[in-house]
């Protein structure tokens, strides 16, 4: 009980502090880097056409039942396997509702990096409230391992703040679409060398977790008590054990710090929550089946979302709240569904269909950031 309330008035405190920054937000920025668009490329612009996305004369509108369709899908997505959903929110607002071409025919200009910093914080919003919402709900049914997720949170927001100070308002879409589309790529190959024999054969206890889990929720069905969940046995600086459906684990909580001090700077650099970096993070080094770390990198996501949205607000990035608001709703409603449906899914079949996702976006983000080409559309 102790253990809820401490999580509980963690992220209540966070979700605040986040909520009065993105508030407090002007549109000065904003103002400024379309007074300069216009005074460098008036081309780019139509000062004389209907506000679209942020506003912006001629700016596209998105279509919102297609909106809120896509965010179900992100919330389910994240919820499921405990990532992806930043990067699906991403491809969501860049090629779904179509603000990548947008951004990109500025030029390299203020206003095209004003478009890139509000889809960082618009994607980072969707997969933070999948965060809050799979977080209590992994929490509630025992699948997560809260010392590991404050370990990886506490790191995490010590990344995210560095880099997104560093590239706010500094980033062109192009760039960060390529780049983007580069680690997700590097991810999927890594994953695919993962679930191959050679990488089977190095997670032989996260393999017999994941099946007595399974059994577990078998039993559970035919009306058969079973042991579940994760139970702590010991917690210091430098070791942490614990079991889960009677196998046991342990690791260096100083190891996920430094993981969540890597990972949170690259996910808050592209914009996303990180969970597609800390579910093979928490798979590979501290050997968690994917039931554990679906919900334990929800912790640690959310922890560097908040940290992410607040820096890049207080560097002036704004949001298009109308698009925003609706799409956490989907959210909401995909992030509720997503922990109940995990357990009809076995842990392999979650990883390949991460590899398949992570395979299309990432090689066809390279293809479109770095080099323009596109795959399909």
């Amino acid at each position: 009980m102790r253990n809820k309330w401490v999580l509980f008035g963690v992220v209540a405190s966070l979700l605040v502090l986040t909520a009065s920054v993105a508030l407090a937000a002007d549109g000065s920025v904003l103002a400024n880097a379309i007074a300069k668009q216009v005074e460098t490329a008036p081309n780019t612009i139509n000062m004389q056409a209907e506000p679209g996305y942020l506003g912006i004369p001629g700016g596209p509108k998105v279509n919102m039942i297609l909106a809120f369709g896509w965010a179900l899908w992100v919330g389910w997505i994240f919820s499921t396997v405990g990532a992806f959903g930043g990067v699906m929110a991403g491809v969501g607002h860049m090629t779904v509702h179509g603000l990548g071409a947008y951004a990109k025919s500025f030029g390299k200009t203020p206003l095209n990096k004003s478009v890139t910093d509000s889809v960082r914080a618009s994607n980072q919003m969707l997969a933070g409230l999948s965060a809050v919402i799979s977080t209590f709900s992994y929490y509630r049914m025992k699948r997560l391992v809260l010392p590991l997720g404050f370990a990886l949170g506490l790191g995490s927001i010590v990344g995210a703040f560095s880099a997104v100070s560093l590239t706010a308002g500094k980033l062109n879409f192009s760039s960060y679409q390529g780049y983007f589309g580069l680690f997700v790529l590097l991810l999927g190959l890594y994953l695919m060398w993962e679930t191959s024999p050679a990488g089977q054969r190095s997670k032989a206890k996260a393999k017999e977790a994941a099946k007595a889990f399974e059994a577990a929720a078998k039993a559970k069905g035919e009306g058969v008590a079973a042991p579940t969940g994760v139970k702590l046995i010991k917690f210091t600086f430098t070791t942490c054990q614990f079991t889960f459906c009677g196998v046991e684990f342990s690791f260096n909580p100083l190891l996920p710090f430094c993981g969540g001090v890597v990972i949170a700077s690259i996910a808050a650099f592209l914009g996303v929550g990180g969970g597609f970096l800390l579910v093979p993070f928490i798979t590979s080094v501290t050997q968690l089946p994917m039931y554990l770390a679906a919900g334990t990198s929800a912790l640690a996501v959310l922890l560097s979302m908040i940290t992410g949205i607040t820096t890049l607000m207080l560097h002036g990035a704004l949001v298009d709240w109308n698009l925003v608001g609706l799409e956490l709703a989907g959210i909401a409603v995909g992030s509720i569904v997503g922990p109940y449906t995990s357990r009809f899914f076995s842990d392999i079949w979650l990883k390949r269909l991460f590899i398949v996702l992570a395979l299309y976006v990432g090689t066809d983000y390279i293809l479109r950031g770095f080099f323009n080409i596109k795959m399909f559309g």
